[in-house]
């Protein structure tokens, strides 16, 4: 098991950076994969970005350009740095993590990032 606190969301205009930050209870030298997922007001859950363990990542269309998911694992901590924010990227971030590749993911308890237009 693994718990995930994600930190660094909040409100900025169009066009700023923000970067959130995930630390787990635990190593994540051997978690197979690492995720960002987001979830707008009346929307579904939305995979945003993924890493894997050995830093395979992949990355939604809409965010492809903008937005870099890394992992640090001396820290236990995986960032999201986003880039040229836009008002569709509005939601509440959750931090993943799928520790065998079976897909069961743990989650955080989501960090809320608004960008006003």
């Amino acid at each position: 098991q693994v718990q995930l606190v994600e930190s660094g969301g909040g409100l900025v205009q169009a066009g700023d950076s923000l970067r959130l930050s995930c630390a787990a209870s635990r190593s994540i030298f051997t978690i197979y994969a690492m995720g960002w997922y987001r979830q707008a007001p009346g929307k579904q859950r939305e995979l945003v970005a993924r890493i894997s363990r050995i830093g395979i990542t992949n990355y939604a269309d809409s965010v492809k350009g903008r937005f870099t998911i890394s992992r640090d694992n001396a820290k236990n901590t995986v960032y999201l740095q986003m880039n040229s924010l836009k008002p569709e990227d509005t939601g509440n971030y959750y931090c993943s993590a799928d520790l065998t590749g079976a897909a069961e993911l743990y989650w955080g308890q989501g960090t809320q990032v608004t960008v006003s237009s």
